[in-house]
């Protein structure tokens, strides 16, 4: 069997190069002329990092989950499962700034079907999404094609969940209003023809306006979590593990611990259960890695057939959503290392930020008494009675 290789760019430049094993695991090493470190997984101190089985995680969460998956595959003729196969083929611009590049020329057809997965580019998550640019001109949004910048990603609903563009936008308005601006994703709706689809548009913060690419890992790969089957691997962990990077690897680890607290809080507070390890990430900024903006924001509580334990061990154990209150998160933030006053001080701003929100949620006068927006409000005004007390 042909052992595969591919270069591996950081920031578009060469930084080093991956290689499948004889014993069916990959290889990462650093060039020679390479001295800087391109992850948390891979300090510099080492020139060489093997994976046993497959293709190491942090560049199995480079790729892509779900319906752009499926797309992906099916487009190429390559397996699903072909994790390095697939990066070959899309992983020259991937989310963040490490890319995956194939040692070989990829001349791109121009297939509807093939501009609608971005020739050469993949987003990671399971929700059907693609990376989009903006027509200065008109506004309209359109796929982004092999070449040029990409600076945001279009969110669309699902066949089996109809309201998951609306109930993201939503929860993103009230979380924005609850955290503060910087805090969340920038995000707008907007129509995407190409798909004849209405999608949620998220500006990307691993780009700066001029296109360049700025580091970005999320938790499960800097955890080094295998991806697993149907892609569990981001659920096997607990918060606490996230405090930990945090203290680890942030530049300003007590005010982003902080933050991730007051996140939390937030979550918890919405009835989002899927805050699982990829939707936590550190950002490169001018000081060093930061706790990123919030994103992938999503009420989950309001759909009857979703689990509804919190995505994460929390305390050792999993968590109903239900069983959240004030006393469990405060036993939490102290378990984080964050102090009493500090603690004190997260809920006072909570619970003066959850009253300004209010209005983001309130029912329309004409809506059923079971409608999306009645229901939405219904979960969180539940949770702020045991949560902020």
């Amino acid at each position: 069997m042909i052992q595969r290789s591919a270069q591996i760019l950081f920031k578009d430049q060469y930084a080093g190069t991956l290689t499948e094993t004889n014993a069916g695991g990959t290889l990462f090493t650093y060039d020679p002329a390479w001295s800087e470190t391109i992850a948390c997984c891979f300090p510099i101190t080492r020139r060489e990092y093997q994976w046993s089985q497959g293709l190491h995680p942090f560049f199995q969460h480079l790729g892509a989950e779900g319906w752009l998956r499926e797309q992906q595959a099916r487009i190429t003729h390559t397996s699903e499962e072909d994790d390095l196969g697939l990066l070959l083929r899309y992983g020259s611009d991937c989310i963040g700034a490490v890319s995956v590049q194939s040692p070989h020329k990829i001349i791109f057809p121009t297939l509807i079907e093939e501009i609608t997965t971005n020739p050469g580019r993949t987003v990671s998550g399971v929700q059907k999404k693609l990376l989009v640019i903006k027509d200065d001109a008109t506004g309209a949004f359109a796929p982004a094609q092999a070449l040029g910048a990409a600076p945001y990603i279009a969110k669309f609903n699902s066949l089996s969940i109809p309201t998951l563009v609306r109930n993201e936008a939503l929860s993103l308005r009230w979380i924005t209003a609850v955290l503060g601006r910087d805090e969340v994703n920038e995000f707008t709706l907007s129509s995407i023809p190409a798909l004849n689809e209405t999608a949620l548009i998220v500006t990307r913060f691993d780009r700066t306006l001029s296109g360049d690419k700025l580091r970005l890992e999320d938790c499960a790969q800097i955890l080094g979590k295998p991806k697993g089957i149907n892609y569990n691997g981001k659920y096997e962990a607990a918060y606490e593990d996230i405090a930990e990077i945090i203290l680890t690897h942030s530049a300003r680890p007590a005010i982003d611990l902080s933050r991730f607290f007051k996140r939390i809080i937030a979550f918890a507070l919405i009835g989002n259960c899927d805050a699982h390890l990829k939707n936590f990430s550190l950002l490169e900024t001018p000081t060093g890695l930061r706790l990123s903006p919030a994103y992938d924001v999503l009420n989950t509580a309001i759909y009857p057939g979703y689990n509804q334990d919190l995505a994460l061990l929390m305390g050792g154990r999993k968590i109903a959503l239900e069983a959240i209150n004030h006393k469990l998160l405060v036993n939490f933030g102290q378990e984080i290392g964050l102090s009493t006053k500090m603690i004190d001080q997260i809920f006072v701003d909570l619970r003066r930020n959850v009253q300004k929100a209010a209005p983001i949620i309130k029912p329309p006068a004409a809506e059923e008494p079971d409608g999306f927006v009645t229901r939405f409000e219904e979960i969180v005004r539940n949770a702020c009675f045991k949560i902020l007390p």
